[in-house]
């Protein structure tokens, strides 16, 4: 959801007070503008809190860098609607210590969203490609500076073959509502030897479906890992979702369709053509 102008103003006015746990504008406002911030603290999970010693807009957790992120995007997502849940720090920073990082490392981050991984991934001395459908957040990366390179587009419509070599490391957080064919696709970037970390909806552990069985399947097979994630990991970006952590490693010779995988499709195919 967009922020309006002017309750975007008001909270990126250096006056306004986003600290631990809440939202405070020490300055007086347009009744009509203050309905419409009450609106949006309202829908990203604060309450008023009037109490002399308080007057201000309290959150159930942490909102600082959860701010951070949405405010340059410019847009938030509400209680209401599933959609971009920008990653919280400290998970960033599991996943990115979960993929080994290191400097000259090439990672693809399929769905970068604001930015919170890949400033991380960049910092560590990753040299980043991003993806990002968004066209705003898409142009917000780019002013970031932190990815090598910035795609703009779905990145299901992307094909592994324009890229001569995999990725050391696929560092990504996809949409929940298909994150599965999100992951897969993304494995067609990953070397052989690569390493894939994920969040992904905590239903992947016991879906029934045919196509989540058979990835946990293939997952084991490898040796990764499909770890719950703490009920509240995503409480701060608006929602308690529950949610997964996988950890793919590349098995050359093995069953996950790799870039490498992809690679030897065509001469496969001439084989037949012959």
């Amino acid at each position: 959801m967009r922020f309006p102008t002017d309750v975007l103003t008001v909270l990126t006015d250096p006056r306004t007070v986003i600290r631990n746990d809440l939202v405070r504008v020490p300055f007086e406002l347009d009744r009509t503008v203050y309905q419409r911030l009450n609106v949006v603290l309202k829908e990203m999970g604060g309450r008023w809190d009037g109490r002399q010693a308080v007057r201000a807009h309290v959150f159930p957790h942490r909102i600082e860098e959860h701010f951070r992120q949405c405010l340059a995007a410019g847009e938030y997502p509400t209680r209401y609607e599933q959609g971009w849940y920008p990653t919280p720090h400290p998970l960033v920073m599991q996943m990115c210590d979960l993929a080994g990082i290191y400097a000259g490392m090439t990672v693809l981050e399929p769905s970068a969203g604001a930015g919170a991984l890949t400033a991380e991934l960049a910092r560590r001395g990753g040299v980043v490609d991003s993806v990002e459908l968004d066209p705003h957040r898409a142009a917000l990366l780019r002013e970031q500076g932190d990815s090598r390179k910035v795609i703009g587009g779905n990145f299901l419509d992307l094909d592994p073959l324009d890229y001569e070599s995999g990725f050391d490391r696929v560092v990504m957080n996809p949409p929940f509502a298909n994150g599965l064919a999100h992951i897969r696709h993304a494995l067609g970037f990953m070397k052989p030897d690569g390493i894939l970390v994920s969040v992904m909806s905590g239903s992947l552990k016991w879906a029934t479906d045919k196509a989540s069985e058979a990835f946990r399947m293939e997952v084991e097979e490898v040796g990764g890992e499909i770890e719950p994630l703490p009920d509240d990991a995503f409480a701060v970006s608006g929602t308690n979702v529950r949610t997964c952590l996988v950890c793919v490693p590349g098995y050359p010779g093995g069953p996950l369709r790799t870039h490498d995988w992809h690679q030897r499709q065509p001469r496969q195919l001439d084989l037949f053509a012959a």
